[in-house]
């Protein structure tokens, strides 16, 4: 039988339940890490593995979990993915060492790479009217993006009032809901039998080599970035991304059909996300610090002070994205929410060491949170809205790993340049607080310049998206 709207709408919100824990688990252990490296005794360096296990794991299976949906169905690996992230995050709760901790943060970026991948296939196939779609992929992208800025809040709350493993143990509950709403209210898609060959050759080099570009991106600033280490981990990760492409130019069936790639919005949304991605961390990073080493804030303060903006991109992601879609098309909305972005981090780009929050902070992150409320929705749609059923999952799993990629490498070279001029201070005999600023101020401005390109890229590359002709097939619910 075929979903009826109210089912389909109720779908929605499980799928965005289970995807926001995803999205939550990215920042929430951020503010936490203090906690967790004296409790468990971490050194500095070993203490970045907390983060980068999840990273590891997570940029490596994109792409593959993506396929394996349009494969095997997309509902069954969205069960999957949930289950392994919600035990994972049993045992990261209940962890009382630092390897075991690490490897149940490994697991879990398996599982959030999965369930990230399929919510987006799952809600292109569910929803085919353009004005519902944009409607749905606001709500999407409200969870995608305004789950960072509440990820900080939770975080701070729960470190602060609770402990830090209480970050993990606030999953379970909703990770069983997830899986128990989700059996009976998401559509069953499956392609037919014979269609189900994986190409393991494409599944091994292109898994490998994301892992490999990632491990390089997060040790970086450690070893340095011109080290015989970082450029021969660089180096491995581009040779396996050149086998694969020769193994999908030749394979019958491949992981990723180079083909795909002729859709003109499909590419240029990627380029438009990996330097959002980019900006965004610039502005969720730099700011944290700002606030927590410049300002002294507390971890719970430095949550609250993310709140205004968190609000901001919800309201303006559920109540305004999509309207500005359906008006304007995809190119306005998204080109003029990466004028917030530009705005907001140059007002931070001149924030002072004794700054105050209504004038330094506060009126930044309202900007930033316009911004990252309307571009997200016309930026997944332009992703998404020209290829097949058959490949919403790997179109999903590519947008992902852009983010993914464009996130790290951007938060590793604006590390770099903050890092770089704050030690140049420091060497100079500037106070600490002064430097530091100095450096964040370096970050921020090369942050505007990433969302200023994305910008210029969007106008000018990007083709409007029509109302489709034909709608995808209504999914097939008969397991409901």
């Amino acid at each position: 039988m075929n979903l009826d709207n109210r089912s389909r709408w109720l779908a929605l919100y499980v799928l965005c339940l289970g995807d926001i824990m995803i999205v939550l688990d990215g920042t929430i252990v951020n503010v936490a890490l203090p906690s967790i490296r004296a409790d468990l005794g971490f050194s500095q360096a070993s203490l970045a593995w907390v983060v980068n296990a999840y990273l590891l794991t997570f940029g490596g299976f994109l792409l593959l979990g993506g396929r394996l949906g349009d494969l095997f169905g997309h509902r069954r690996l969205f069960l999957i993915g949930i289950s392994v992230f919600t035990a994972a995050s049993l045992a990261c709760g209940l962890a009382t060492s630092q390897t075991f901790l690490i490897a149940a943060r490994a697991v879990q970026g398996f599982g959030g790479a999965i369930v990230s991948v399929v919510v987006l296939s799952l809600i292109m196939i569910m929803f085919t009217e353009p004005a519902e779609r944009a409607k749905a992929m606001g709500v999407v992208g409200f969870v995608l993006s305004g789950g960072g800025t509440a990820g900080v809040l939770l975080g701070g709350i729960l470190t602060d009032l609770l402990s830090w493993h209480w970050i993990f143990l606030v999953n379970i509950p909703v990770g069983v809901t997830v899986f128990v709403l989700s059996v009976y209210l998401c559509p069953t898609v499956q392609a037919p039998s014979q269609e189900r060959r994986l190409d393991f050759g494409g599944a091994i080099t292109v898994t490998a080599s994301l892992m490999l570009a990632v491990y390089a991106i997060v040790k970086g600033n450690e070893v340095g970035w011109t080290s015989a280490q970082t450029l021969g981990i660089l180096g491995a990760a581009l040779a396996l991304l050149l086998v694969f492409l020769a193994i999908e130019a030749r394979h019958p069936a491949p992981l990723m059909p180079l083909g795909l790639f002729r859709h003109r919005n499909l590419s240029v949304a990627n380029v438009v996300g990996i330097l959002m991605a980019a900006a965004m961390f610039a502005m969720f990073f730099f700011s944290a610090l700002y606030l927590q080493l410049v300002l002294d804030y507390s971890p719970l303060e430095v949550g609250l002070a993310f709140l205004p903006s968190t609000l901001v991109w919800g309201a303006s992601s559920l109540f305004l994205s999509d309207r500005l879609v359906m008006r304007f098309g995809i190119k306005p909305p998204l080109v003029g929410g990466l004028a917030f972005f530009i705005g907001g981090l140059l007002l931070f780009a001149r924030a002072p060491v004794d700054g105050s929050f209504t004038m330094d902070v506060l009126v930044p992150m309202l900007l930033f949170g316009l911004g990252g409320g309307i571009t997200f929705n016309p930026l997944l749609l332009a992703a998404m809205g020209d290829v097949e059923p058959s490949e919403a999952g790997l179109a999903s799993g590519i947008v992902n790993t852009a983010f993914m990629m464009g996130g790290a490498l951007g938060l590793a070279v604006l590390a770099a340049i903050g890092t770089s001029r704050t030690d140049s201070l420091l060497a100079s005999g500037v106070t600490e607080a002064e430097a530091l600023t100095s450096g964040y101020h370096a970050s921020f401005i090369v942050g505007a310049l990433f969302a200023a390109v994305a910008a210029a890229l969007a106008a000018a590359l990007l083709r409007p998206v029509e109302a489709p002709a034909h709608g995808m097939p209504e999914p097939d619910a008969s397991s409901a």
